[in-house]
C-alpha cells in the first residue's frame, strides 16, 4: 500500500486495484468526504465511476449519510418533506481525515456546512486477493458528539418512495448499465428488499469480459439498488425506518465488497459471502 498523503493506492502485479482518496478536493455542494476510485478487477477492467453528469456527487465507493438531523452529508440537494421534491439547501456537511491512528484504520469528523462538528468515526479498512478477485473489508464506529440526539435517515424516510440510499454506495460505470443482480434467494429485484448478501454482474465495453461485484452486509439492512438509468447498489442502514444515537451513543457497521474478473455463478457466490 503506497502513501502519497493524499491517497492510498493498492497494487498488486502491476495492477493498481484502487485509491482510497481521503483528502478529496471538491466543491462544498458535492458534500466533501474520503472515496475509493478508480476500483479495478486483478484483471485491471475499471468498475467504478467517478462524479458523472447525472450525479456529481457520486464517486466510486463512498460511505456516506444522506439525511442526518437535517444535515445533507451525501452532497447535491436534500429532499424534503415539505416540497416533496429534492432542493438545493445550505446544508452540505463534510468528512475530514484527521489522522492515520494506525495501518488501515482512520479517524475522521463530520462537520455540518454552517461548521458545527457532529461525528467522530473511526473507520477500518483491510484487504485481500487472490488470482481473479480481491476484497475490502469496511468497517466504521459512529460516535455522536453532539449534546442532542442524531437522526439518521433517508429520502424514503423523508417521504420518497423507495430512495433509502444512505451509507456505503457503490456507482458503476456506464456500460454497467442493465446489468445482472444476483440474490441469495434468486430474486432478481431487491430494491427495498432484505438481504445477507447481493451481487452486480456486467460486461464491459472495449474488452471481452465481464466483472462480479459481491456486497456482503448485515442481513437487517435494506438493499437500494439500481440496474437503470444507472448502477448502483447500497446497503442501507436506515432505508425505511430512522436509526436515533443519543449523545455519545455509538453506531457500527461492517461491510465485505468482493470485486471479481468473470461473470460469477449463485454458487461461488454464496461461498464467498
Amino acid at each position: 500500500m503506497k502513501d502519497t498523503g493524499s491517497e492510498l493506492i493498492y497494487e498488486v502485479d502491476g495492477v493498481e486495484l484502487f485509491r482510497y482518496v481521503y483528502l478529496p478536493d471538491m466543491p462544498t455542494f458535492e458534500s466533501p468526504k474520503p472515496y475509493f476510485h478508480p476500483l479495478r478487477t486483478r484483471a485491471g477492467h475499471l468498475v467504478s465511476s467517478y462524479r458523472p453528469n447525472d450525479h456529481r456527487w457520486h464517486k466510486g465507493l463512498q460511505f456516506t449519510a444522506s439525511e442526518v438531523s437535517g444535515e445533507n452529508f451525501w452532497g447535491g440537494p436534500s429532499y424534503t418533506r415539505a416540497d416533496q421534491a429534492y432542493v438545493g439547501l445550505p446544508n452540505n456537511g463534510s468528512m475530514r481525515h484527521e489522522e492515520w491512528v494506525s495501518e488501515g484504520v482512520e479517524r475522521l469528523t463530520w462537520w455540518t456546512q454552517a461548521g458545527e462538528h457532529w461525528v467522530d468515526e473511526t473507520r477500518t479498512l483491510a484487504v485481500d486477493h487472490g488470482d481473479d478477485w480481491w476484497s475490502l473489508d469496511f468497517s466504521t464506529r459512529l460516535v455522536n458528539v453532539r449534546d442532542e440526539d442524531l437522526v439518521f435517515g433517508s429520502p424514503t424516510t423523508n417521504g420518497r418512495e423507495l430512495a433509502g440510499y444512505t451509507g456505503l454506495f457503490w456507482r458503476g460505470p456506464r456500460d454497467f448499465t442493465h446489468g445482472t443482480v444476483i440474490s441469495p434467494t434468486g430474486q432478481a429485484e431487491m430494491m427495498g428488499e432484505k438481504a445477507p448478501w447481493l451481487a452486480y454482474v456486467a460486461e464491459h465495453d472495449e474488452v471481452d469480459a465481464h466483472s462480479t461485484l459481491l456486497f456482503v452486509s448485515d442481513p437487517d439492512q435494506v438493499w437500494f439498488v439500481r440496474r437503470e438509468p444507472f448502477a448502483a447498489v447500497n446497503p442501507s442502514f436506515a432505508f425505511f425506518e430512522e436509526v436515533r444515537l443519543a449523545p455519545g451513543q455509538a453506531l457500527e457497521l461492517s461491510h465485505r465488497v468482493v470485486v471479481g474478473d468473470g461473470a460469477w455463478e449463485a454458487e461461488r457466490l454464496r461461498e464467498f459471502a
